[in-house]
């Protein structure tokens, strides 16, 4: 099995897209990958994605998500046709890259960044794959709607600032799990955000510590209190980042602050770990060798979704995959996407694997079997759901 694609049932799967437009694909792929779009910069690969519509014969509109969602631009939607009947996200942004250079290069029939950094397949692959779609869909008289957002790496800012009553399809599809093509998202998480600041009293650690109190200590405390990695089937917790200290071992820390989060399939569960998170940081606090004070700031960043059986983006999205040859499965997931956001605001969208691998790492690469399939498939989805 090549890396990246899901199980085929019996030999080569159809090929949909034709030769020129592969060539088109892995080309203009390529070339927005080489554009640096970490979540808030998003205005130079927007630019080149909004002239890549009007070519095609779209005319791209921008909304005013850009000061909500802490971004350079808003959201892009381009729509064919006055009755489309299916909306196509993906999102502008990738993670951060410490401002080294992307330079995508084939390697053993992938792509990869010849530096030591992201490639920005995720979500570019989708960007990409989407526009060449488009293009042949314009010249055969389909209806659609294509929606680009921004800071989606940053909790779904841009998709959580879209207004979806803008939207006339009946269900959309976002192209962001980083997993074998065929594999269909019918569950997502519901997130929550934890930022614990604890405030402590500064003192010189070696003539007057017992006048200090330590936030360091406070938070360590706290730290270890919580029950982190993966609680149940359905739910985990984590602590990604600490701050503290003023920078010399002969200071008893005045100030500490902790980043954590919770996510669970059931929201009701995530409600509960996130309350227990709480008690115990406080707890942690409050403890008489501590004695400091903390101030918790909770944000549910993204609410989760779950697809019934019969979801008609469910069912689409099988039947085009099983055309295209993938044997469709359905996936459960503890990440989250544009589509928990779209879920949210009261638009039904499904979220697809794309085939990429290992997002946000340095070795982040999708093979180009993956990219041209994801391309097959979202011919047969436009085909699938055409009015």
């Amino acid at each position: 099995m090549i890396a990246g694609e899901g199980a085929r049932p019996g030999g080569p799967a159809p090929r949909l897209a034709r030769a020129d437009e592969r060539e088109r694909l892995n080309a203009l792929f390529a070339e927005l990958c080489a554009i640096p779009s970490p979540f808030g910069h998003e205005r130079a690969v927007a630019d080149r994605v909004a002239a890549e519509l009007r070519d095609i014969g779209l005319t791209p509109e921008e909304d005013d998500a850009a000061e909500e969602a802490g971004a350079e631009c808003g959201n892009l939607l381009a729509r064919a046709g006055e009755t489309p009947s299916v909306l196509l996200c993906a999102h502008l942004d990738t993670v951060g890259h410490d401002d080294l250079p992307i330079e995508p290069v084939l390697v053993d029939d992938g792509w990869e960044n010849a530096r030591p950094a992201i490639l920005g397949a995720d979500n570019k692959a989708a960007v990409a794959v989407m526009l060449v779609a488009a293009r042949r869909a314009v010249r055969e008289g389909r209806s659609f709607e294509l929606l680009f957002t921004v800071c989606e790496e940053i909790g779904l800012a841009g998709a959580a600032a879209f207004d979806v009553a803008k939207l006339r399809s009946r269900f959309g599809y976002v192209f962001d799990h980083a997993s074998p093509i065929g594999e269909v998202v019918v569950a997502s998480p519901t997130f929550y955000r934890l930022t614990a600041e604890f405030h402590g009293k500064a003192a010189h650690a070696g003539i007057r510590p017992e006048d200090g109190r330590s936030a360091i200590l406070a938070a360590a405390r706290a730290i270890a209190a919580l029950e982190l990695g993966r609680l149940d089937a359905e739910t985990t917790a984590n602590v990604g980042t600490i701050q503290g200290g003023a920078g010399g071992t002969n200071v008893v820390p005045e100030r500490c602050r902790f980043l954590a989060e919770t996510r669970s399939l059931s929201t009701k569960r995530a409600e509960e770990q996130v309350a227990k998170m709480v008690d115990r940081i406080q707890d942690a606090a409050n403890d008489p060798s501590c004695d400091v004070s903390v101030d918790v700031d909770v944000e549910r960043l993204f609410t989760g979704y779950r697809h019934a059986d019969d979801a008609p983006p469910v069912l689409a999205a099988e039947r085009a995959l099983e055309r295209c040859g993938y044997r469709p499965t359905r996936i459960v997931t503890g990440g989250g996407s544009d589509a928990n956001a779209l879920e949210a605001n009261g638009f039904q969208c499904t979220n697809l694997a794309n085939g990429t691998e290992r997002n946000h790492e340095p070795t982040e690469r999708v093979s180009v079997a993956a990219l041209e399939g994801m391309l097959d498939v979202t011919l047969a989805l436009l085909e699938e759901t055409a009015a």
